[in-house]
C-alpha cells in the first residue's frame, strides 16, 4: 500500500465506493464526489449498468465477489493512491455544506486530526428523518488510511476507526437506504440474522428479559426520548421497523442458542 501524496502537498482525497446493482443511485452518488482527486467503486459483479455507469463516470472500477461489507470496504481502501480516503456507499451523497466543509479541511492539510466524522441524514419514503433514532448519526467516513480503517470482524453494521483525534465537520451525508418498505424489511431481516449469528459465535446470549424489553426500549427511546415524533408518521413507522430489527435479532440469537436454525438449509438440486 503506497501513496502518491508527497508531503508537502496538500493531501490528496480517494473517494471509496462498494457497489452491487445500484445503476439507480450510484450515478448521483459519484457526482457528488467530483471534488476528490480519485473515485474507486468496487462492485460485486453487478448484473445492471451499475458497472457502466462508474466507468462513464470516471471511476476506477474493480471486480471482486463479495465476502462481508467490512471486507469489501477494507479491501476497497486498501486500492486507494492515496492515504486519506473518504467511504461511502452507493445510496449516500455528499451534500454541498458537507463538501465545503472537506475541501476546508483538506486545504488546513487535515490539521492534524486522524479522521472526521459527520452528521448523516437519511431519506424515509418522502421525508427527511431529522430526529429520533435516525439523525444525527454520526458516522467516520474520512481518515487517514495510515492510522485506521475498517477494522475488526464485525462483517455487519461495521464501522470504521483510527488511531488519533477524530474531528467533527459541518453539513450532511445524504442517505437513500430504502426503495420499498419491502425493501426495507426485507433488509432488516436479513441484517438482524447477520447480527445474530455474529454474536452467537461471539458467545453473547439473549435472555428472556431482554426479548421482551430491548424492542420496547428501541422504540421508545427513538419515538420519544429523542423526539422521532417530530418526524410525524415517517418517525412513527421508522421506529417501529427498528424495533422490530431488535425484536427480530434477539429472537433468532435465542433460537441459536438453543439449537435451532435460523434460515433455510441449502436445497439438494440433484435427482437424489
Amino acid at each position: 500500500m503506497s501513496s502518491t501524496t508527497a508531503p508537502t502537498e496538500r493531501p490528496r482525497i480517494s473517494a471509496c465506493i462498494i457497489a452491487f446493482n445500484e445503476a439507480d443511485r450510484i450515478g448521483d452518488c459519484l457526482a457528488s464526489l467530483a471534488f476528490c482527486d480519485e473515485i474507486i467503486v468496487v462492485d460485486s459483479h453487478s448484473t445492471d449498468q451499475t458497472v457502466a455507469i462508474a466507468t462513464a463516470a470516471g471511476a476506477r472500477v474493480l471486480q471482486r465477489s463479495f465476502d462481508g461489507f467490512r471486507s469489501q470496504k477494507a479491501f476497497c481502501v486498501e486500492q486507494a493512491a492515496h492515504d486519506w480516503v473518504l467511504c461511502l456507499d452507493a445510496d449516500e451523497r455528499v451534500s454541498a455544506e458537507l463538501r465545503e466543509a472537506i475541501l476546508a479541511a483538506q486545504s488546513a492539510g487535515f490539521s492534524g486530526q486522524a479522521g472526521y466524522r459527520f452528521a448523516r441524514l437519511s431519506e424515509y419514503f418522502g421525508k427527511f428523518l431529522r430526529h429520533g433514532n435516525a439523525y444525527p448519526d454520526h458516522v467516520l467516513r474520512l481518515f487517514d488510511r495510515r492510522r485506521g480503517g475498517w477494522r475488526g470482524k464485525r462483517e455487519i453494521h461495521e464501522a470504521a476507526s483510527v488511531d488519533g483525534s477524530v474531528g467533527l465537520l459541518p453539513g450532511d451525508l445524504v442517505h437513500y437506504p430504502y426503495r420499498s418498505l419491502e425493501q426495507q424489511l426485507s433488509k432488516t431481516q436479513r441484517y438482524a440474522r447477520m447480527m445474530a449469528e455474529h454474536e452467537f459465535a461471539r458467545g453473547k446470549r439473549a435472555t428472556l428479559p431482554k426479548l421482551v424489553l430491548a424492542p420496547a426500549w428501541r422504540f421508545w427511546r427513538g419515538l420519544l426520548f429523542r423526539g422521532g415524533f417530530r418526524d410525524g408518521w415517517h418517525g412513527l413507522v421508522y421506529a417501529y421497523v427498528r424495533a422490530n430489527y431488535v425484536r427480530q435479532k434477539t429472537i433468532m440469537l435465542w433460537m441459536l442458542q438453543n439449537g435451532q436454525p435460523v434460515s433455510d438449509p441449502p436445497r439438494r438440486t440433484d435427482a437424489s
